[in-house]
């Protein structure tokens, strides 16, 4: 998560002006906007853009400063965990206001626009598992294998065939399989779309939609089932150790480069966050 959310630093500096209608064509793509809900869904993301500038991109550049003072040394698997648990607070508050702004308008979606965000995930679907189950389960290892080393490679710099082979070992041993990840996805689809005919046979208002979404994302990150809330959490603590493990493996000059990185991220969030 750490990695992902720092391999998207650069591009929210080149498009972050970009993002609101970024999001509005993704979104759009969904749940068809119709001539009505076009204009409050554009103004929703820019004021969640305004908020996003002023309250949300000082703590990720103050985050991504912890991160760095503690890429200098070698770290533990526990703190590790605390940076992930950092930005999952911050990914909750994200969450938070997205909701608050948007739920006015999914208290507005029709019939049609929710059958229409199901054939989309239906497309959508079929193209994962293309991706993600019909292939061999080499390729499949090869591929996450390889996108894993890319991740990295963007903050440490080049690796060498012993860190490669680290984290060939982590994605085979990874409790994450394609058809853990295709249940959790459908699940999260289901969530959502059951929540979205409630919103509507009930005629909830925006508050109670608000609510109701909110348990949706808490779903979402943290799974009902104890089979798979324990799934989860074992993943996590496994992505922590193997976090910590490749640091700990980093030369000094790797560790040079990601700091160094890492306090270009935080100099471009700050930047940004200070523009009005």
């Amino acid at each position: 998560m750490a990695l992902l959310l720092l391999s998207g630093c650069s591009a929210i500096k080149i498009g972050y002006e970009q993002t609101p209608s970024l999001l509005y064509w993704w979104l759009d793509k969904h749940v068809d906007f119709n001539s009505t809900q076009t204009p409050a869904a554009r103004q929703a993301l820019d004021d969640l853009q305004r908020w996003h500038r002023k309250r949300a991109l000082p703590g990720y550049a103050d985050l991504l400063s912890r991160m760095a003072r503690t890429a200098e040394q070698d770290v533990t698997a526990q703190q590790a965990c605390s940076l992930m648990d950092e930005i999952e607070n911050q990914l909750d508050q994200l969450a938070q206001q997205s909701i608050a702004l948007t739920a006015p308008i999914v208290t507005g979606l029709q019939a049609p626009q929710r059958e229409h965000l199901a054939r989309y995930w239906a497309r959508k679907n079929e193209d994962w598992a293309d991706d993600w189950l019909a292939p061999s389960e080499a390729r499949r290892l090869r591929k996450r294998s390889d996108a894993a080393i890319e991740r990295y490679e963007d903050v440490y710099g080049r690796l060498t065939p012993a860190q490669n082979e680290q984290i060939e070992r982590h994605v085979r041993d990874s409790v994450w399989t394609p058809q853990w990840g295709q249940q959790e996805r459908l699940r999260r689809q289901q969530d959502l779309l059951q929540a979205l005919e409630r919103i509507h046979a009930e005629r909830l208002d925006a508050a109670q939609a608000q609510a109701v979404l909110w348990k949706v994302w808490q779903r979402w990150m943290n799974p009902p089932h104890a089979t798979d809330k324990q799934r989860m959490q074992a993943w996590r603590e496994q992505g922590c150790r193997h976090l910590a493990e490749l640091h700990n493996s980093t030369s000094t000059e790797q560790r040079q480069r990601a700091i160094k990185r890492l306090r270009g991220y935080e100099k471009d969030l700050r930047e940004l966050a200070g523009r009005s």
